[in-house]
């Protein structure tokens, strides 16, 4: 069993920054790539970055130049950096872990940020 725990969300004024970690447990043979994904209010989740196992990256173009996705391999943990937070960036975030066989959720993280 593999579980994904997120923390570091929270409510932050636009303009500001938080920085969400992920940290799984569990039987992971290999986690090929690790990222966030984003649901705003009655709106389906999206992605919002994701870095493989080799440390290639990619960003929606919501998030480029604002957010900086990075991960601990020996950990099996990702972190995500926001900056430059925008009211339209309030969503609950999820953290993604794929395998070789699967792929795991969390249970995601509340960001709200406020104008």
């Amino acid at each position: 069993q593999v579980e994904l725990v997120e923390s570091g969300g929270g409510l932050v004024q636009a303009g500001g920054s938080l920085r969400l970690s992920c940290a799984a447990s569990g039987s992971i043979l290999s986690s090929v790539v690790m990222g966030w994904y984003r649901q705003p209010p009655g709106k389906q989740r999206e992605l919002v970055a994701r870095i493989s196992i080799g440390g290639s990256t990619i960003y929606a173009d919501s998030v480029k130049g604002r957010f900086t996705i990075s991960r601990d391999g020996a950990k099996n943990a990702v972190f995500l950096q926001m900056n430059s937070l925008k009211p339209e960036d309030t969503a609950v975030y999820y953290c993604n872990l794929v395998t070789s066989v699967s792929q795991y959720w969390g249970r995601g993280t509340q960001v709200t940020v406020s104008s």
